[in-house]
């Protein structure tokens, strides 16, 4: 067809329809990704062929096969079935920080905008502080009181990721707390913390899901760092960080797949938590 002699360009709503599918998939394939370490965390000891403690000194450094999968380590420990067991203190490790540090950071920051003031100040040095230090220097300072595994490494890390938390909320409840419906239910007689609980920080909770789950990522990589320097999970442990301290004897010998596998999957893992966080931040904000 043509308009005033000229060639009408050729469109339609495929290629629309193409590009939205096309941006759907690397999302849903993120999805499928957790959706699998999960279900391995839940249902370890249902689908891994061998308990991952179960070690057979013959099959030292064994390479992939039909017996093991993905090789053994240096006991003749089946790798495949290591990894399955260690989705779960590697998941709840990672959940356990951010249930800390969210906990401690959201309430700090719900407070500093609230009374604002000096409270606010206060706070906010606080906060300050906290945030020039290396969270592996809570970590060691815990470390020294209660001696080393997961439990001083979550707190650690926790106090090292509460700032960015009371940062980020404080940040949004001001605007939240700025809207006129404020100061509708503040002439109607309601009080500052029914305020907060029933209207300020649900109408939080959408902004904070999505950044949360993208720190899930980071805080899974950090509790993995601090278990592969000996700080966090001891063995006989299977989490994933330890796994690649423990397989590092087996890389100067040739023999890779103990340190490469768990590595690679705590990659997989936080590049998937990053992805489904950022698609599912933006999602809600639009709803909101």
């Amino acid at each position: 067809m043509t308009i005033d002699g000229l060639s009408r360009p050729h469109t339609t709503s495929a290629p629309v329809g193409g590009r939205r599918r096309a941006a759907r998939w690397p999302f849903r394939v993120c999805v499928a990704i957790l959706g699998v370490a999960v279900a391995a965390a839940v249902f370890a000891p249902l689908v891994a062929p061998y308990a991952p403690d179960a070690t057979d000194f013959s099959i030292i450094w064994a390479p992939p096969g039909p017996a093991h999968w993905l090789g053994t380590d240096q006991l003749g420990r089946d790798v495949l079935s290591r990894v399955i067991h260690g989705a779960r203190p590697s998941l709840l490790g990672a959940i356990a920080l951010l249930a800390f540090a969210t906990v401690l950071g959201v309430a700090i920051g719900v407070v500093a905008a609230w009374w604002r003031g000096w409270v606010d100040t206060v706070l906010a040095r606080v906060t300050d502080v906290m945030f020039a230090f290396p969270g592996l220097l809570f970590v060691v300072l815990i470390i020294a009181v209660f001696d080393r595994g997961s439990a001083p490494a979550i707190i650690g890390m926790g106090l090292a990721f509460a700032p960015v938390i009371a940062k980020f909320t404080r940040a949004i409840a001001l605007e939240e707390l700025a809207r006129p419906y404020i100061d509708a239910y503040r002439l109607q007689g309601i009080g500052g913390f029914q305020l907060i609980g029933r209207y300020v920080l649900p109408n939080l909770l959408p902004t904070l899901v999505g950044y949360l789950v993208v720190l899930f990522g980071e805080g899974l990589m950090s509790l993995a760092s601090l278990n592969f320097l000996g700080f966090g999970a001891q063995p006989p442990s299977s989490e994933w960080g330890l796994m690649v301290q423990e397989g590092r004897a087996g890389v100067i010998q040739g023999f890779f797949g103990p340190a490469i596998i768990p590595g690679l999957t705590i990659a997989v893992v936080v590049v998937a938590t990053n992805v489904v966080g950022v698609r599912l931040s933006d999602k809600l904000a639009v709803r909101t």
